[in-house]
């Protein structure tokens, strides 16, 4: 579909270069702070990284792939405007993601727009999204490489081009960034949170917050042994914090 798309080298990664992409990047600087953009363009490259060694992604919509990475966490919102009182961050995401696209894109049809929506609603859910489609699948594969590292890619990605990427856009101590985010969810909305990764953090990092009584489990029976500690959002942030954050460019 996307095998004539006009391409561009971005820190050293061959990535898809069209309007709606540069109209997905100027949407996402206008509502997320610094940190949360720098992650999602991280997201975006070491995604499509990963995705040009893969064989099985060689027929994939770059488009798609792109647009989902770019919009993947406009639930963090900085101007408000994309946040609801009731959904997930990620269904937010997701839900603004599909707007653009009937703005931007109005001759997309409806395949095209619910891969992008999947994408991002699924982007926190590994036990889902490795099942999906490969625009979905490598979209999620790009975010947790930001959280985990080339050592956690199974190194499918390594350190020389981790450290192109990050130079290109700095890390910002994304660790403490996020974890302050998804604080805020557990204070300002917590019934959005019980279920997901915001709990874990809220629970982990934010006094006074509790899931007692309302935390569902769900034992996490599809993941290899190897993948059970990186599956924990909050030790993807120590990962992160620890190692990632504190990592000299040069």
């Amino acid at each position: 579909m996307s095998s004539n798309i006009p391409t561009r080298v971005l820190a050293g990664i061959t990535v898809p270069d069209t309007p709606l992409i540069d109209a997905a990047i100027a949407f996402a600087k206008d509502h997320l702070n610094e940190m949360g953009f720098n992650h999602i363009m991280r997201s975006f490259l070491f995604g499509f990284c990963l995705a040009s060694k893969d064989p099985k992604c060689s027929s994939r919509d770059l488009e798609a792939h792109a647009i989902s990475a770019i919009l993947h966490d406009m639930g963090w919102d900085q101007t408000g405007r994309l946040v609801s009182k009731d959904k997930r961050f990620e269904v937010d995401g997701a839900d603004a993601s599909r707007d653009f696209l009937g703005r931007e894109a109005p001759s997309w049809d409806r395949h095209r727009v619910q891969l992008v929506w999947d994408a991002v609603a699924l982007h926190s859910m590994p036990s889902i999204n490795r099942f999906k489609e490969v625009e979905v699948e490598f979209c999620a594969r790009g975010i947790s490489a930001d959280f985990v590292g080339p050592d956690g890619t199974h190194d499918q990605l390594g350190w020389d081009e981790w450290d192109a990427i990050v130079r290109e856009f700095p890390r910002l101590n994304l660790a403490d960034g996020v974890t302050e985010i998804l604080c805020n969810f557990c204070r300002q909305k917590p019934e959005t949170t019980y279920d997901n990764l915001v709990g874990d953090v809220g629970e982990a990092h934010l006094e006074g917050y509790s899931r007692e009584g309302h935390k569902f489990v769900c034992p996490h029976l599809l993941l290899r042994p190897v993948e059970l500690t990186l599956f924990r959002f909050t030790d993807r942030l120590k990962i992160a914090r620890d190692v990632l954050d504190k990592r000299t460019i040069e």
